[in-house]
């Protein structure tokens, strides 16, 4: 039997309808009655339909129970699979935890490590700050002797100067532990020319790593050097060299 058409009202839009100037709602009394004889045939229709109905899951009611049967067992097998499952996951459990307690185990002796190893940086933080203590001592008074040879240079600069234009002799510090030893008037034909060497006295061995020009005596006078230890004898017998370098020269 053909089933009666059922109207469906909309849903109302109650904020839509107080937002309008003039609120009013249509109830739909006609949609109302329709749906109402809708209703009541589609009751009967129910009745009978629910007749059929019952004649047929009486006549399915032995397939889904035999269906029914082979899903309980499907479910009674993957049941034993899981606990089966569930006894290898327990293993695993045990496993895991014993790990852990390991990892804890490590975890509290590095814990203890590093106690150990803090307090022994805090000593040597100490430590620290106790050597650099010291050195800043150490660099006050170095500035102080720096500025006790300043005030000294200073001083003795002018005299310095008027010692190097009497000697014609001039004497620098050209690197550390090094000092650069020049000449002029040595050459009676160019008293501007330049003689020159290097004195290394970077160790207790006196070194001379270069002159200007070569010096061929240069290995007799350093010997003799760092037998006597007498810079200033050096110094002399080296212009002398150079002197009798030129004198052998022409």
């Amino acid at each position: 039997m053909p089933q009666g058409h059922v109207v469906r009202v909309s849903k109302l839009d109650l904020g839509s309808i107080l937002s309008q100037q003039n609120p009013h709602i249509d109830l739909r009394l006609e949609a109302y009655e329709t749906s109402t004889r809708n209703f009541l045939t589609a009751v009967s229709n129910y009745t009978q339909r629910a007749v059929t109905e019952i004649t047929n899951r009486k006549n399915n009611y032995a397939t889904n129970k035999k269906k029914i049967a082979e899903k309980t067992k499907q479910i009674e097998n993957e049941t034993n699979a899981c606990k089966v499952k569930e006894i290898e996951l327990m293993a695993v459990l045990e496993k895991e935890q014993e790990e852990r307690k390991e990892a804890e185990a490590s975890v509290s002796a590095f814990r203890r490590q590093l106690a150990s190893i803090k307090e022994k940086c805090a000593s040597l933080d100490a430590e620290i700050e106790q050597h650099r203590a010291i050195l800043q001592n150490l660099q006050r008074e170095r500035e102080r002797e720096r500025s006790l040879l300043n005030k000294h240079a200073a001083r003795t600069s002018p005299e310095l100067a008027e010692c190097a234009r009497r000697t014609q002799c001039a004497i620098e510090g050209i690197d550390k532990d090094k000092i650069l030893i020049r000449f002029t008037h040595v050459d009676k034909t160019d008293l501007n020319r330049e003689f020159s060497f290097v004195l290394d006295v970077s160790s207790r061995d006196y070194k001379v790593p270069t002159t200007s020009p070569f010096l061929p005596t240069l290995p007799i006078l350093l010997e003799e050097l760092n037998e006597t230890r007498d810079v200033y004898s050096f110094i002399k017998q080296v212009r002398q060299a150079f002197e009798q370098l030129v004198t052998t020269g022409r």
